[in-house]
């Protein structure tokens, strides 16, 4: 496979997964996908495909049914190109990583929370898309994507107040819960979008995780002659984590 850059390597010989990825500053499930492995210290390469480029197909025609990003192959060669998928796969294969709770009722609510946002949030997706390079005034927020920020406040609560006492994270600990919504995070920061004091909390908690900052100083290496994501507002630089 040609025209693949690196970033971001944890190998052991013999076992390492690899995992393609797109643009780090647009790419909301390339971001998870890297997070479920760099978050857990589990044995990976990461290879950048042309998303933006649009030269990812041709990229990935070696790894069907692979179409888009992510995409993690396996120390024996299988496939996966779906990101949840992925994450229910290293669940098997590392099963001490930590990937879920281990307390059943978390364990439980954290699937549960995990598979809705893999599924749901349409408006929110569709009206934001991630972006990390600077933070939008003025954003107007539709009653759709209101509603999508309402269900997911409810659940970070839900999740926080049952089972995230002993740490900043959903679940205190940090778990695939937290990798799937890392996006709506920086959606949240990047559209200036309303939330409570406590969803903003959480929000920051992800804005300074020192994975995210290093997935995003890469993310700033990347130029486009034209913005993907425009529009015809004023904007702020993204916020300095420090």
């Amino acid at each position: 496979m040609t025209g693949l850059a690196r970033f971001g390597a944890t190998t052991v010989r013999g076992m390492t997964y690899q995992l393609y990825i797109g643009d780090r500053t647009f790419s909301s499930w390339s971001l998870r996908g890297w997070l479920m492995l760099e978050k857990f210290g589990l044995p990976y390469r990461a290879n950048m495909v042309g998303l933006y480029a649009g030269t990812y197909r041709d990229e990935l025609a070696a790894l069907q049914p692979a179409r888009t990003v992510p995409v993690l192959q396996t120390p024996e060669g299988h496939v996966l190109s779906d990101s949840l998928a992925m994450a229910e796969t290293l669940v098997e294969n590392h099963p001490d990583a930590g990937l879920y709770p281990t307390d059943p009722a978390a364990r439980a609510l954290a699937r549960t929370i995990t598979c809705e946002m893999h599924s749901g949030f349409g408006a929110l997706r569709a009206a934001c898309p991630m972006q990390l390079d600077r933070v939008w005034e003025g954003f107007e927020v539709s009653d759709a994507v209101k509603a999508d920020l309402d269900r997911i406040e409810a659940l970070w609560a839900l999740a926080r107040r049952r089972h995230g006492q002993n740490g900043p994270w959903l679940f205190g600990a940090y778990s695939l819960a937290d990798v799937f919504y890392a996006p709506v995070a920086m959606r949240i920061t990047g559209y200036g979008l309303p939330v409570s004091d406590d969803a903003q909390n959480y929000v920051n908690a992800h804005l300074k995780d020192p994975a995210f900052l290093t997935w995003r100083r890469a993310a700033l290496a990347e130029h486009y002659d034209r913005f993907p994501y425009d529009l015809d507002l004023e904007s702020q630089p993204w916020p300095d984590a420090g």
